[in-house]
């Protein structure tokens, strides 16, 4: 697994944890932080995931409105929370990361919500951030 994929998983933990506890997300950055301080094997995949984390609070409002209005019947508040997640995760990446080619965004976003969702979860995060992604290039 690459220091970029094990990234995104710890990102989707950060940001799932924030949202299914109610914590702020700077504290359970502060932890993880602290986490990987005492784990050097951890220091690779915890620079990209802070990044992501990092970007998806600056970009919040922008990201959910994108993910609200692309995901047709669904409201934020409806979506599993991984998928939430997930697509909060992949949107920072198509619109605000261009070292990451789109393909990759959308197939490692589409795999985490296979593995961590429900059985439709995959082509759900896939047909949402597939328009996203016109969106991106538009």
């Amino acid at each position: 697994m690459s220091a970029r994929t094990k990234a995104r998983k710890r990102a989707l933990d950060m940001l799932f944890q924030a949202d299914v506890r109610g914590e702020p997300l700077a504290a359970i950055v502060a932890a993880e932080a602290a986490r990987a301080a005492g784990e050097p094997d951890r220091q690779a995949s915890w620079l990209y995931a802070r990044e992501i984390v990092d970007g998806v609070a600056d970009h919040r409002e922008e990201i959910d409105e994108l993910i609200a209005s692309y995901a047709q019947g669904w409201t934020l508040e409806r979506m599993p929370n991984v998928d939430r997640a997930v697509l909060r995760i992949a949107s920072w990446e198509l619109l605000h990361n261009p070292e990451v080619p789109p393909a990759v965004a959308i197939d490692e976003a589409v795999e985490l919500a296979k593995e961590y969702s429900t059985d439709d979860s995959g082509r759900f995060v896939n047909g949402v951030l597939g328009k996203i992604a016109q969106h991106a290039r538009a």
